[in-house]
């Protein structure tokens, strides 16, 4: 991992590139992303697991 040094020189081109005030939209958006893809990962994970058990048979109806 970096050091703290290095963190303040990606804070500081990130703040340069995108502005100090298209930072909170940035995060916001990286967050609800990130909800979303929780969100897909739990869908596919509860698929599979109703298809492994429609193909034992043991689905309760």
């Amino acid at each position: 991992m970096g050091g703290l040094g290095e963190y303040w020189v990606v804070l500081v081109i990130v703040v340069l590139l995108f502005g100090a005030g298209a930072i909170p939209k940035l995060a916001k958006a990286v967050g609800q992303a990130k909800q979303e893809f929780k969100k897909g990962i739990d869908e596919g994970t509860d698929e599979t697991a109703e298809s492994d058990d429609k193909s034992k048979g043991t689905l309760d109806t």
